[in-house]
């Protein structure tokens, strides 16, 4: 694509994705998923989340990227917060059946699986 938008729109997505991913990581995925790493229960919970996510981007017909990641998981906390849920202050106890904040670490999880930004 030629133009105003050839390259420099896509670069800027990418940065604003992997930042949204990075943030999420912080918040949620870095306590997370040493949680579900010590917990089966929890990891296979995490999995089933992932699962769901996979199949709801039709990841089998395109690849799973951090630009449709992090819209994704914008998507669910944009949705989540219309419906009156707010993370957790603190710690987070992740034996707690919330079902954003388990959406939210498998896109933590999924996250790990994309190529880092060099």
């Amino acid at each position: 694509m030629n133009g105003l938008f050839s390259g420099a729109a896509a670069r800027a997505a990418l940065r604003s994705a992997h930042a949204c991913l990075a943030e999420l990581h912080e918040t949620v995925g870095a306590g997370g998923l040493a949680a579900a790493d010590a917990s089966p229960g929890l990891m296979a919970l995490v999995d089933q989340h992932a699962a769901g996510i996979r199949d709801s981007l039709s990841v089998d017909v395109r690849p799973l990227t951090a630009v449709i990641l992090a819209a994704y998981a914008e998507g669910v906390r944009d949705a989540a917060f219309t419906h009156g849920w707010r993370p957790p202050v603190g710690l987070f106890d992740w034996s707690e059946d919330d079902w954003v904040m388990r959406r939210l670490l498998a896109v933590c999880a999924l996250a790990r699986t994309l190529p880092q930004p060099s």
